[in-house]
């Protein structure tokens, strides 16, 4: 038996092979993340409707217990799906469950680890179903465990020994360099065509980050079957855009959110992020194709369709967040089948899905241009028409929050001292103001849509983030160091941004490394550093001869002043300089951590995609100690998406509150909420099993179950 797997006792396994085999004929609704090949988050049933959801009760939890006891309760993000009475999904530790989706009983789990440490985010997994060469059923549910990619037996549990080796295939190979020394850890699932995966991948954003190309697996065999080079080779359309070497090691430009697929017409969308190093574009001067580009490509060969760049020459980590939704517009009395796409800086592109024709005009206006040296910010960038932006682009003074005299003029201080000039403002040596922010617009869980009025509901977020440019010369940092100084300049490089100069983080994304000898060995910890995880890129290249240096600054071992010797200075950067963002992803606050910009800082919004017009926008979430007496909510941040039913409803989680709610897609009313016992930083799913329908999300870790959960309610 494979180790990895846990099999459960022998009843309860009987019992639920049993329920599998005899629900051959459930509802499959949600059996694709985000529901379906055109990660339109809409399900078809109504059961649970308008008049009865007030109604909803708990119906099961599952808990999951693969993280030790003491652990830091881990984040959920995954979207589970339900085929023939069964749950697939994974836990914040990168485990694969299967779950009786009636009962809450577990079927069978798989760790992809080996029993060593793992984690990360994990949106989900793909499931794929054929035959066998004797003509017998073949269902496996493909996911990815770290840099793994593997086939399991959809049944069992068990890895699938025929699938690349053993049942697993590297993510490593097929990209530019050794995979020996890269370390490329997928967050989301990949998506079906046929006897295909497509695959899309998180890599560094960081200096020397891996391309993002985009990769077709066999998912019988685990064979690579295309590539499509999101940063183009030599004669492949796009290549002008860059520098002339640039796809030797040029990275990012890759689609981490997910995809879509139009099945009939056979074309993947992607959602590409923006080229590496996120904050500074010196040594990729141009457009830099395909990043942050809706791609249309032929989904059988990998072969280029069309393309749309929403921002060009990416300075702001404006990554888009969310796959592309697949939607139908009426327009002068005709259907269009279109492909609309949300953004972190707020905006709704809409094409046609055949041409990649706007169905809004976009107009290209002229935005601020750098101060940093050898920067060159594109002169203008693609502003749509309509719909018009769903999230905050422009702030003020008098938006600044003021909870005490010394907090507002702290920001009123700091607000003047920054470069503004509104959504397009380079990054700045004097340091920039950034607002939606890059936690803000729209976010990983993207966008839903209600087929039968062609409405768009979208969650925003209002963010404002500061950006503080530095020049770092590396080679003169690293002479006559001592091992401890020499991590400390490798985390003021790699990690201040967002873990902070202090080490304190900024929960719930960037955990405190404070104590962090308390909390894992040193191996542990480096471990996990040259591998990455969750939103963390990995280092090994980055730290590769400088480890003992790392590890001491981190477990805060000053009284380490032994010098640095040749042997572990390690590879330094050469070339053009270098400049990095001191404090990205770091919230503008007053000093008690009061956010600077007045609320709402979230909102939901409907948008009808063939007017181009807003139904109804609702505050989303409460912060009750920030909320004066009186006044309307706050709003919260959150990354999760909405859900739309064609029970009239809407149901999303993710804000701090801890809250899942039920709104009114017609009006916006709020109809249900519950609290939740973690925040449920995941999208839901809805579903039909014994007859019922079923509302279920994962919850993330809390003190006393730091591996979160799976919970589902339905009616009485």
């Amino acid at each position: 038996m494979h180790k990895n797997l846990v099999v459960i006792p022998a009843i309860a396994a009987f019992a639920g092979l049993a329920a599998y085999q005899t629900r051959s004929t459930e509802d499959r609704s949600w059996s694709v993340y985000k529901a379906d090949a055109a990660s339109t988050s809409y399900s078809g049933l109504d059961q649970i409707n308008a008049s009865n959801v007030s109604q909803l009760q708990p119906a099961w939890t599952h808990e999951y217990r693969d993280m030790k006891e003491g652990s830091r309760g881990g984040s959920s993000e995954c979207n589970p799906i339900i085929v023939d009475g069964v749950m697939y999904t994974t836990s914040a530790k990168h485990w694969a469950y299967a779950i009786d989706a009636q009962t809450g009983r577990e079927l069978w789990q798989f760790d992809p680890f080996d029993g060593a440490e793992g984690g990360g985010v994990s949106r989900g997994v793909t499931y794929w179903e054929g035959t066998t060469p004797s003509g017998e059923p073949d269902r496996r549910i493909l996911f990815t465990g770290g840099d793994n990619l593997f086939a399991l037996d959809a049944k069992t549990g068990k890895p699938i020994p025929t699938f690349g080796k053993n049942g697993r295939v590297s993510m490593n190979v097929g990209l530019r360099d050794d995979p020996e020394t890269i370390s490329v850890i997928p967050t989301s699932p990949g998506i079906v065509f046929k006897d295909l995966l497509i695959m899309g991948a998180e890599v560094s954003e960081l200096y020397g980050a891996q391309p993002g190309y985009i990769r077709a697996y066999n998912c019988k065999t685990g064979k690579l079957e295309w590539t499509f080079h999101t940063i183009p080779l030599p004669g492949e359309p796009g290549y002008e855009t860059w520098p002339k070497d640039a796809y030797k090691y040029a990275g990012g430009v890759n689609d981490w959110a997910g995809m879509s697929i139009d099945l009939k017409r056979g074309i993947v969308f992607l959602a590409t992020g923006s080229p590496s190093y996120d904050f500074y574009g010196a040594d990729r001067k141009g457009d830099n194709l395909y990043g942050n580009s809706v791609v249309a490509l032929d989904a059988a060969t990998g072969k280029y369709i069309w393309h749309y760049q929403l921002v060009h020459h990416d300075l702001w980590d404006y990554d888009l967040p969310a796959p592309p939704n697949l939607v139908t517009v009426n327009r002068d009395g005709k259907q269009i089948d279109a492909v609309a796409q949300v953004t972190k800086h707020g905006f709704v592109f809409v094409f046609n899905r055949e041409t990649g024709e706007p169905l809004f005009p976009i107009e290209e206006r002229k935005v601020p241009a750098s101060n940093i040296p050898g920067e060159y910010a594109s002169p203008t960038q693609p502003f749509p028409l309509k719909p018009k932006p769903f999230a905050r682009q422009w702030m003020t003074e008098a938006d600044l929050t003021h909870y005490t005299d010394a907090g507002h003029d702290s920001i009123v201080k700091k607000f003047r001292s920054m470069r503004y000039e509104g959504l397009f403002t380079p990054p700045d040596l004097k340091g920039t103001l950034m607002l939606p922010g890059t936690r803000g617009g729209a976010e990983w869980g993207g966008a839903a849509y209600d087929p039968a009025s062609t409405v768009l509901f979208v969650k925003s977020n209002d963010s404002p983030e500061i950006q503080s440019m530095k020049k770092v010369d590396l080679e003169q940092e690293a002479k006559d160091q001592t091992v401890y100084d020499q991590g400390k300049t490798l985390y003021m490089t790699y990690c201040v941004a967002c873990h902070g100069k202090d080490k304190n983080g900024d929960e719930p994304n960037y955990p405190s490394l404070i104590g962090l000898r308390n909390r894992m060995t040193r191996e542990a910890a480096l471990d996990k550093i040259k591998k990455g995880g969750g939103k963390m890129p990995a280092f090994a290249s980055a730290i590769k001869g400088k480890e003992k240096g790392m590890i001491a600054f981190l477990f805060d071992r000053p009284q380490n002043s032994a010098k640095v010797t040749k042997q572990e200075t390690g590879q330094t950067q050469k070339g053009a300089d270098k400049y990095l963002n001191l404090t990205a992803y770091g919230h503008f606050r007053d000093p008690q951590g009061n956010p600077a910009l007045r609320p709402p800082w979230g909102t939901l919004h409907a948008i009808n995609l063939s007017t181009g017009e807003y139904e109804w926008q609702v505050t989303l979430g409460n912060d009750e100690k920030r909320q004066p007496e009186g006044a309307p909510e706050t709003g919260q941040e959150g990354s999760a998406g909405p859900i739309v039913t064609a029970g009239g409803l809407i149901f999303i989680s993710g804000t701090q509150d801890r809250q899942l709610r039920a709104f009114d897609k017609k009006t916006g009313k709020l109809l249900w909420q519950t609290q939740l016992p973690g925040i449920a930083n995941a999208t839901a799913c809805t579903y039909m099993s014994g007859g019922k329908q079923y509302v279920a999300l994962s919850v993330g870790g809390t003190k006393e179950n730091p591996s979160g959960s799976v919970m589902a309610f339905r009616l009485p």
